[in-house]
């Protein structure tokens, strides 16, 4: 099982923080066919969220045939291979190196320091 984790200061909306941390979970090996994800009501009280959010969230993977939901028993991973894209996966990189530096730059660090601290947290 995953630990999700929502980022406010992202410029993406919850809803697909979650469906982009499902995809790549699955297709990191994080989550496995038939794993049982949390309820909808569950979910939304862990990451401090409207129902609805984590509903739609839920709702846009089953469409898509990556999630199964079983009535009187839960949201399950489908079968359904998920392949992330190398675009895809560049786009998400370039995003958190974005949050990254801007975060480490605010804070006063060079480019040399980060490339430093990252060869150390190997």
């Amino acid at each position: 099982m995953i630990s999700f984790k929502l980022d406010t200061k992202a410029g993406s909306p919850f809803y697909r923080q979650i469906i982009d941390q499902i995809k790549f979970g699955i297709a990191s090996g994080s989550l496995k066919t038939g794993e049982q994800l949390p309820t909808v009501r569950a979910l939304a009280v862990e990451l401090k969220v409207n129902l609805n959010t984590v509903a739609k969230a839920y709702k846009e993977l089953e469409i898509q045939n990556i999630l199964e939901t079983h009535q009187g028993t839960g949201t399950f991973i489908s079968s359904e291979e998920i392949q992330i894209s190398p675009k895809e996966k560049n786009l998400k990189l370039q995003e958190i190196c974005n949050e990254f530096t801007t975060i480490a730059y605010s804070y006063g660090f060079t480019i040399d320091d980060l490339i430093v601290q990252l060869k150390k947290t190997k």
